[in-house]
């Protein structure tokens, strides 16, 4: 006995893949932003050596 889908099914099923699909979305956006700041930020200066005072 199969039983046939309801409208309800139905929604849950286009919810379910409408939420894969953002949370895809999103997840690419964040990695493409990590990617873009890791390229967009330039070496630090070295740090400058303690120089004895007299």
């Amino acid at each position: 006995m199969s039983r046939q889908p309801t409208a309800d099914d139905e929604k849950r099923a286009r919810l379910a893949a409408a939420l894969r699909e953002n949370l895809k979305r999103r997840k690419a956006q964040a990695r493409a932003r990590r990617a873009d700041e890791a390229d967009g930020q330039e070496p630090a200066p070295p740090a400058q050596a303690d120089t004895p005072r007299s």
